[in-house]
């Protein structure tokens, strides 16, 4: 017997300019007929999870009561958040769990007691009715914790390297490197032989890519941090920039860097700069300021935002099919997450969990526990 409610995480953009975050016991949908009902057992918090549950509120000046915070939103933001105004929005992108309903579609039957991950929206809940089609059945043995993070991560890493090699690239330069999604690509390159050079802003960051076998790691605050950039540059060839950061002078340093590179290697002076295309694709706002970008980069460049959803969908389901086979495959290796803390979905509105996991530092990645 399904149960007939369920304890769901939502946020809510109200008139006041006040985010209200609560957990609720909401009716719990009949699956349809090419549907499941997932009991959410693992659910990581992803950058993107954060932008939504809280956003840019001011959780220093937040209310807190059991299974509710209020948090006021800055008069500047609110403009850039109209479109949710008002409504009651479910939080977390990706989970895993165990299939324990299902439509009566073959395809959705055929999950029934199996332990699948599932990209689906609303996943920090402790029931979810998913399509069938959004389920990947994990390998036998694999726990929910190993399968929580099955997709946004793994999915990234191989669709940059899709990006790299449909453009013609030659090596990549990642920046904020030391997060989960940068470990995993720091695997994931040294498997596929791409070039891959890393830029992180402390040096305990440098030191963890470093035992993980990464080659080329640069610390962004080190004093001689242009002229290592220049020599891994060099060394690697790398031309495509995947940029987490999203603000401020970092980006603009890097195709500086690539640039100098570029007319190095040149055989003839160009007073309109180097030939060798520069790309930069943005896919993070871990600074919210104006990117800023130096007029020495010369015209043979290319900045762009990047979002995981519409480049999957332009790669084309052959090439999702494949992706997600080898995130199948190499789940527990190159694609294993890490997390500083696993909290019971029960507790994850507690002042100092909310504290601790919205200052989005790199190794402070949480895994919610809906069951618990």
């Amino acid at each position: 017997m399904l149960p007939q409610t369920t304890l769901v995480l939502t946020s809510q953009l109200r008139d006041d300019g006040q985010m209200v975050v609560a957990l609720t016991q909401t009716p719990l949908p009949v699956p349809g007929e090419n549907e499941v009902v997932i009991a959410v057992e693992a659910a990581p918090i992803n950058p993107s999870d954060l932008g939504l549950l809280f956003g840019p509120a001011q959780t220093d000046k937040a209310r807190f009561a059991p299974g509710r915070v209020e948090a006021p939103v800055p008069q500047a933001a609110l403009p850039g958040l109209a479109g949710r105004l008002g409504q009651v929005l479910p939080v977390g992108n990706e989970g895993a769990g165990t299939v324990i309903g299902a439509g009566s579609a073959a395809a959705a039957q055929a999950l029934m007691g199996k332990r699948v991950a599932a990209v689906a929206g609303g996943m920090f809940a402790r029931h979810r009715v998913v399509p069938a089609a959004a389920c990947m059945v994990l390998p036998e043995g694999t726990s929910a914790q190993d399968g929580a993070a099955a997709f946004v991560n793994p999915l990234t890493a191989l669709a940059f390297v899709e990006t790299l090699r449909s453009v013609g690239g030659k090596g990549i330069v990642h920046t904020a490197a030391a997060s989960n999604l940068g470990q995993m690509l720091v695997r994931l390159c040294a498997a596929e032989g791409v070039p891959l050079v890393n830029v992180v802003r402390k040096a305990e960051q440098a030191d963890l890519l470093r035992r993980l076998g990464a080659a080329h790691v640069l610390d962004s605050t080190s004093p001689t941090f242009g002229e290592d950039l220049r020599h891994a540059l060099t060394e690697t060839g790398a031309d495509i920039v995947f940029d987490a950061i999203g603000g401020g002078p970092l980006l603009g340093t890097i195709l500086s860097a690539m640039e100098l590179v570029g007319r190095a290697a040149a055989e003839a002076y160009s007073r309109y700069g180097s030939t060798a295309k520069k790309r930069a694709y943005v896919y993070g706002m871990l600074d919210t300021a104006p990117i800023t970008l130096p007029r020495d980069i010369g015209f043979a460049w290319d900045v762009s935002g990047w979002l995981l959803t519409p480049v999957m969908e332009a790669l084309g389901p052959e090439v999702r099919a494949r992706m997600r086979a080898r995130v199948g495959q190499d789940l527990t290796t190159i694609f294993a997450s890490q997390y500083k803390a696993q909290v019971p979905l029960s507790h994850i509105l507690d002042e100092d969990v909310v504290h601790d996991f919205n200052r989005r530092a790199t190794g402070a990645k949480y895994l919610v526990l809906p069951q618990q």
